[in-house]
């Protein structure tokens, strides 16, 4: 069977704190932290995602390849979500978007989100609509993530995007002329399901195009590190957990 998208990562100055923001942002909770990393995740019942937040000593520096957007109901809950979310830290965030109908905000370390006015295709997702790649073609790059997260591929709105099975949010491939040029701030988790080989799933993430590529794991003790670190055919970095 294929691997699975399980999470996404985000790297943080200051984990305990950017995860509780996040927690109040989407109305999630944290469900773990130790000193390595801080675990987001919706209430039971509900759908989303995992989001892990682990603590990194590197400043950003450009703007984000992947980012979450959210999703609202009404103009009217945008319009308030927006505001509460700028009283709790977010900044206002211009990167070219000029007069568009969603609001390009910055949670307090400077990621770029998105709050997105009400779209039908979102309403199995949950409070978080979309995890999005910036990408330089974004047809091979949804190819090869349907292989990768085991999530069924459709285009919607001229986009390349991954429904989950289940309801959350989508994972969804823009254009970009940008390349990928330092380590993303965020990136995704895949992991085999429970007794599948995590090895014979490396080497086929490797046949479909990607490369194993070094973030400073090595540095690690021998024995702390489950997980393989690779780069997606655009040089994104993903890890595949152990089998779960």
């Amino acid at each position: 069977m294929p691997t699975r998208l399980t999470s996404v990562v985000i790297d943080s100055a200051d984990p305990a704190l950017l995860a509780r923001w996040w927690a109040a942002a989407l109305g999630w909770n944290v469900t773990y932290e130790d000193k390595n990393e801080v675990d987001v995740e919706p209430p039971t019942g509900q759908p989303g995602i995992e989001l892990t937040f682990v603590p990194v000593d590197d400043p950003r520096t450009t703007k984000n390849r992947v980012h979450l957007d959210l999703r609202t109901g009404s103009p009217a809950e945008q319009q308030n979500l927006v505001q509460r979310l700028l009283d709790t830290g977010a900044t206002e965030a211009d990167i070219g978007q000029g007069a568009v109908p969603w609001a390009e905000l910055a949670d307090p370390e400077g990621n770029e989100f998105c709050v997105l006015e009400p779209r039908a295709e979102y309403a199995q997702t949950g409070s978080l609509a979309a995890i999005v790649v910036d990408a330089l073609d974004p047809a091979a790059m949804a190819g090869f993530w349907t292989a990768a997260a085991g999530w069924t591929q459709q285009e919607h709105d001229g986009l390349y995007a991954l429904k989950p099975p289940g309801g959350g949010p989508w994972l969804e491939f823009v254009p970009t002329s940008r390349p990928h040029t330092v380590k993303n701030r965020l990136h995704l988790d895949v992991a085999p399901f429970l007794d599948d080989d995590q090895a014979a799933e490396v080497a086929r993430l490797l046949s479909l195009g990607a490369l194993r590529t070094e973030v400073g794991q090595s540095d690690a003790e021998p024995g702390a590190i489950t997980w393989v670190v690779l780069v997606d055919p655009e040089d994104n970095e993903f890890c595949v957990l152990s089998s779960r």
